[in-house]
């Protein structure tokens, strides 16, 4: 029986509470806005199958890729829809063409971040982009699963955690599985972003200076009409958190639009400073290749510093192929793509094998963030000193001239 002693040690995958053969484990958000299986132990059976599918118990060992790419979709829309080189497109593509089915995250009615799954083109569109926020996988593995034993071709894309309990949960390897994880920095709580997208549409309602109605606005009248985590308007390296939102004015809809820099939005300030990330990130069971993942995807930060001529600022894929079936699988003719070194790649995404500290302020963070004003909270706990400002500059400059030394060297 999954017995918690501590919330570092439970991804959030719901791997045990899809696999539990009495349906005795729901899912319950915490005070932090995180969902953790709790047993109905009168239900129990104690067959310990929950236990056999978590992959904080059950962890693989770390490993390296195969190959490393940098590469980009030749589509430019697609790669300018995409957050960075358009490459899980294509992948996904293949397989719906073949009749089969793809797995990815993407907004409910509500903005809330799911998993779900689309047999159609038309339906890739809404996994394309990063979202910042854990998805709730619900019964995602046991759908997949229904799939794979009718024969059914599946790629089930995700985070690291949530690729490794979905191998788990198989139980056995199926030829016609393909799994792609990503460079997974952590994830937001789904509590804090509800927060959030709570606090930004009541305060665009109030109208005039800093917001973007120019009259006041009836906060259960307004509503979301797009939001995009890694809006490229202002490039690939400085993209924006953009938000549409849509009023009444009068006998019309006014629609809107809201574009903040990542260091600039306040919601991506919090996450970058690791202020409301899950437990379990900051001791990931998944790095280093864990998961078991035939490809993973990430931008490949640093791309101007290895290979210059391909940085166009809209955005340069770092691929990862971990296995022969993923190999087989990446074989595009509109696929633009250069062999590089996994050192390389790791100068610039640290995430593929160090999990993120735990801010000293976090603890700060949740003692008060929904008594006090979420957006000024997070301002005030992300805002950084003159001193601070100082030593970052400072750190910034000798970091690109190691970078430009090893460049040389």
């Amino acid at each position: 029986m999954i017995d918690l002693q501590e919330k570092k040690d439970c991804v959030g995958c719901q791997a045990c509470l899809q696999r539990c053969p009495k349906h005795c484990i729901a899912m319950v958000e915490d005070e932090e806005g995180f969902l953790y299986p709790k047993v109905d132990v009168s239900r129990c059976i104690a067959c310990g199958l929950c236990e056999k599918v978590c992959p904080v118990i059950h962890q693989d060992a770390a490993r390296r890729p195969l190959d490393v790419y940098a590469a980009k979709n030749i589509d430019e829309k697609i790669r300018m829809l995409s957050s960075s080189g358009g490459v899980f497109t294509l992948l996904a593509e293949a397989v719906i063409g073949r009749g089969g089915v793809v797995f990815g995250a993407k907004f409910d009615k509500d903005w809330d971040v799911v998993h779900d799954y689309t047999e159609t083109l038309d339906g890739l569109a809404a996994f394309r982009g990063s979202k910042y926020v854990q998805s709730n996988i619900d019964e995602s593995y046991k759908t997949a699963e229904t799939f794979l034993k009718s024969g059914r071709e599946v790629l089930f894309s995700g985070t690291p955690c949530q690729v490794a309990g979905l191998r788990l949960y198989l139980r056995k390897d199926y030829e016609q599985l393909l799994t792609v994880d990503f460079v997974c920095h952590g994830v937001p709580s789904p509590g804090v972003w509800r927060s959030y997208l709570k606090a930004e549409c009541a305060r665009q309602c109030a109208g005039g200076k800093n917001t973007v109605f120019s009259h006041p606005v009836n906060p259960e009248n307004i509503r979301i009409a797009d939001i995009r985590f890694r809006d490229k308007i202002t490039g690939w390296k400085k993209y924006s958190f953009s938000l549409t939102l849509s009023a009444p004015q009068g006998a019309e809809q006014n629609s809107v639009f809201l574009s903040e820099t990542l260091h600039t939005n306040k919601f991506m300030r919090g996450f970058l400073a690791n202020l409301y990330l899950r437990p379990s990130c900051y001791a990931c069971p998944a790095k280093s290749f864990k998961s078991g993942s035939d490809i993973t995807l990430g931008d490949f930060w640093g791309i101007q510093n290895v290979l210059p001529e391909l940085d166009d600022d809209k955005g340069t894929g770092l691929l990862l192929i971990n296995t022969e079936k993923g190999r087989k699988a990446v074989q595009f003719p509109e696929l633009s793509f250069r062999e590089v070194t996994y050192e390389d790649a790791l100068r610039g995404n640290p995430s593929m094998e160090h999990s993120c500290r735990i801010p000293p302020k976090r603890a700060l963070f949740y003692k008060s963030w929904r008594q006090k004003n979420l957006l000024s909270l997070i301002d005030r706990l992300t805002s950084i000193s003159f001193a601070g400002r100082v030593r970052l500059a400072l750190r910034f400059r000798l970091k690109k001239l190691k970078t430009k030394f090893i460049g040389r060297g």
